[in-house]
């Protein structure tokens, strides 16, 4: 057979073997992720997540979410523009939409995408976990500032949860058979934008709002609520909520935002909580990693020493980074071998 054939035949077999493996592709139209994803890749991609490896998606994400790019370009606010401008055909349409630069879009480019993860199994929970935490955040830095008579500063904390993240969860809550809460959060909204002058009012409303997110998590089988690895994946993802609203808290040294600071405050506050409830257990299974946990964690905290921040801060947007990601090598040592 002469070199001439040979190449003739084996690009005609090359061109035949494309076409049947084109032909037995269905063509993907949308932006998301095929809804078929396996349980492994969706863990992966939840554990990217929490690491923060896992990309924001500009169309979707909630203000949390996107305050990390506006704490990796130090942009003001650059939050509540990226929502504005929405939906985004491309990501490249930041830059078209006047959102950043061109120079700044080079800085996160590889943090960004249009396209949505599906997730499942325990993925899926933690991400559930996770957004109902940020919400138990919200209101506890909320109840903490009611308390100290500063209702106008409470009230951006109690609108956030049902105006940023509620939509996230819904569908979710729907799977999970958990009561709509979401009136009592408006309710609440309203009265503390009222200058929550009936107090009885505000503390049945913070109360009722409360145990509904409480109820909510209540649908997570008690194991996994209880289970040190589930647990610290879920503090993992407040954290690394926390460092990013820190980040965008801080510039020239000073604390510019700040309901930034307030957010992380709150997110960390419940962290804290949260780890209490395992820290006896962790103790037991997981001596080393607990100590580095639980001593990281009571240094971190001091950085919040009041909710209505301090003249100058107590640490930097660096420290605090470098903490953060203490606590989560130490809590990696659980989850990988759990």
């Amino acid at each position: 057979m002469s070199i001439l054939r040979f190449i003739g035949y084996f690009c005609s077999a090359l061109s035949i073997a494309i076409l049947i493996s084109c032909s037995n592709q269905t063509p993907n139209t949308t932006t998301s992720a095929p809804a078929a994803q396996s349980s492994t890749q969706a863990s992966s991609a939840m554990n990217h997540s929490m690491s923060g490896g896992r990309k924001i998606n500009i169309n979707s994400a909630i203000l949390s979410e996107l305050d990390k790019l506006e704490a990796k370009l130090g942009v003001p606010a650059l939050s509540n523009k990226i929502q504005a401008s929405r939906p985004y055909g491309n990501v490249e349409e930041l830059v078209a939409k006047n959102v950043v630069t061109q120079p700044q879009f080079d800085q996160i480019k590889d943090m960004v995408t249009i396209e949505d993860i599906q997730l499942e199994g325990e993925a899926k929970d933690v991400d559930y976990m996770t957004k109902l935490a940020l919400m138990k955040g919200h209101l506890i830095v909320a109840k903490e500032l009611l308390d100290l008579q500063k209702p106008d500063q409470a009230e951006p904390h109690i609108g956030h949860p049902v105006e940023e993240i509620y939509a996230d969860v819904e569908d979710q809550l729907n799977e999970r058979k958990v009561q709509a809460f979401k009136e009592p959060l408006i309710a609440l909204q309203d009265e503390v934008k009222a200058g929550a002058k009936d107090a009885a009012k505000v503390g049945t409303g913070f109360k009722s709002s409360m145990q509904s997110v409480d109820t909510a998590i209540a649908a997570l089988p008690e194991t996994q609520r209880n289970s040190p690895s589930f647990v610290l994946k879920t503090i993992n993802g407040l954290l690394d909520t926390a460092n990013s609203e820190y980040g965008a808290a801080i510039a020239d040294g000073k604390i510019s935002q700040l309901i930034e600071y307030q957010d992380s405050r709150g997110f960390v506050t419940y962290a804290n909580e949260l780890y209490d409830g395992i820290s006896v257990q962790m103790a037991k299974e997981h001596q080393d990693a607990h100590k580095e946990i639980e001593t990281t964690m009571a240094t971190l905290t001091k950085t919040w020493p009041t909710p209505t921040a301090p003249a100058a801060p107590v640490s930097t947007s660096d420290e605090v980074s470098k903490m953060v990601k203490t606590i989560e090598a130490s809590t990696q040592k659980v989850t990988k071998a759990s």
